[in-house]
């Protein structure tokens, strides 16, 4: 890997990055995914005594004919976290995301995708949550990009935000770039704070607010990682996000 030069917020997919804590990008690490093969990886940036202040991965994969490449990740710590992915899809090809990000204080945590359906018949989806409080932000810059001859693409993307206090804020920007006629491209954004309804049915029956609060959470960022069928590893990143929320509470 070689590292690229700086980056400013001027550039698109660095709209709403820390870049004033970056010392260096890291390059990309290159993923091939053959011809009806499948891949998957669960990436956790989690609190612990090595965990760096600021934490850039980036990724390029490339998924086959037929191939299944699955991605899904939580970011829960660093004050500048960011997780970036190219994925470029072959007929019949897909590509699957769910992404958490959740945090306070002054942080900023951040996917940013670029996903290239680049033949026909390839689907995608992805699906990203974000939870946050203080002055913490969490972003996603997602792109979809169909070339003319990738008819019958099928690709979504899913984005909500979720506020537990003023001041904390997320960003979105889903983009799509479609040259084919012929496909179902969806796209979707949303930012709200907790149901008060709901915290109210639950106080009303005995709940106390702290456990209203991580169960509504828990449902809110669980659809990340609905598609990831690893028992082991849902708990994993479930634990990684709730612990989070539960040393704010």
């Amino acid at each position: 890997m070689s590292a690229a030069p700086l980056p400013t917020t001027r550039e698109e997919a660095w709209r709403y990055a820390a870049v004033d804590r970056l010392s260096a990008v890291p390059g990309w690490d290159e993923i091939s995914v053959g011809p009806g093969e499948s891949w998957r990886d669960c990436i956790v940036i989690e609190d612990g005594k090595d965990t760096p202040e600021t934490d850039v991965r980036r990724l390029r994969v490339s998924v086959g004919a037929g191939g299944r490449c699955e991605l899904f990740a939580v970011l829960a710590s660093a004050e500048y976290a960011r997780i970036e992915v190219e994925a470029t899809l072959a007929k019949g090809a897909h590509f699957e995301f769910g992404g958490i990000t959740v945090g306070g204080r002054e942080t900023v945590r951040e996917f940013v995708t670029r996903t290239v359906h680049a033949e026909p018949e390839g689907t995608s989806n992805q699906t990203v949550r974000s939870v946050h409080w203080g002055q913490g932000t969490g972003n996603f810059l997602g792109s979809i990009d169909v070339v003319r001859q990738a008819q019958k693409t099928d690709a979504a993307q899913d984005f909500k935000g979720l506020l537990l206090e003023k001041g904390a804020s997320v960003n979105a920007v889903p983009q799509l770039e479609i040259f084919a006629d012929d496909v179902k491209c969806a796209h979707g954004a949303t930012v709200g704070q907790l149901d008060e309804t709901a915290r109210y049915y639950m106080a009303a029956r005995g709940l106390p607010p702290e456990l209203s609060r991580r169960l509504l959470v828990q449902a809110f960022i669980g659809d990340a990682l609905v598609s990831l069928e690893d028992e082991e590893a849902r708990q994993r990143l479930m634990r990684v996000a709730l612990d989070k929320l539960d040393r704010h509470l």
